[in-house]
């Protein structure tokens, strides 16, 4: 199975640049794939951002996860890489990405990752939550 690629995400502009306002998605329905055992990992995922310029295009979030399906890869990595592509295309004020899996071997997992912005959190409310 070939790499999850963020060239699949679109953008369009923010129709507010000049106003720090947060926008969250929620994707319930996430799975990826433990890379020891190769059993499928569930987990809803949430994403929070403050945008700059441009704010990703849903559908585009949708086929971009779903290549997370038969990926082998840690919690950790995960949610770090999925932080880092949405970084590298929207370029937003602030970013936060928490990914909550459920219980495997009677084990829940909650992996926080965060994006302070260009200017290290300066924007006029840090706080995405």
């Amino acid at each position: 199975m070939p790499e999850p690629t963020r060239d699949i995400l679109e953008t369009f502009e923010n129709p507010y640049p000049d106003r720090d306002y947060v926008i969250e998605s929620v994707c319930p329905e996430f799975t990826s794939m433990c890379p020891k055992t190769g059993q499928p990992d569930f987990g809803t995922l949430s994403i929070s951002y403050i945008p700059a310029a441009a704010c990703y295009e849903l559908k585009s979030l949708k086929l971009y996860l779903q290549q997370y399906r038969n990926h082998g890869a840690f919690y950790e990595n995960v949610t770090n890489r999925i932080l880092d592509d949405l970084v590298a295309v929207t370029s937003p004020r602030l970013m936060a990405i928490v990914a909550e899996f459920t219980a495997r071997g009677g084990i829940t997992t909650t992996v926080t990752a965060e994006y302070d912005g260009p200017d290290g959190g300066e924007a006029a409310d840090s706080s995405l939550e």
